[in-house]
């Protein structure tokens, strides 16, 4: 199952950078999506709207202030869920993805993997 990190950071302090980690650790595919292009750990971090296809999960690492530009591209991707990381949660972003019928979480991707209901 392929998951996109949105939001990633290639700074380790960062918890979108600790999630690509933990979740190719988990051997889960990643690709990511940030605010500068550049390689984490074999990990391309795209910048755009790139086009990507098969995606399961949408982890989300983007305050809602910056979500709004998201949302027809996350839409369009069909994933089957999409996760709201701490400071992510967004309850109008909710209403219009399960309108789509694509599920949310409110949950934490790294507790998630820990405690293995990834």
């Amino acid at each position: 199952m392929k998951t996109l990190v949105l939001g990633a950071s290639n700074n380790p302090d960062r918890y979108s950078y600790q999630a690509l980690m933990r979740l190719q650790k988990h051997k889960h595919e990643v690709v990511a999506i940030g605010s500068k292009a550049t390689v984490v750990e074999g990990i391309s971090i795209q910048v755009g709207l790139p086009e990507i296809e098969g995606v399961d999960t949408v982890t989300l690492y983007l305050n809602p202030t910056h979500q709004a530009a998201y949302y027809d591209y996350i839409i369009g991707l069909h994933p089957r869920r999409v996760i709201f990381n701490p400071g992510t949660e967004n309850p109008a972003f909710y209403a219009l993805l399960t309108s789509y019928r694509i599920q949310i979480e409110v949950a934490c991707t790294l507790v998630l993997l820990a405690t293995h209901q990834y």
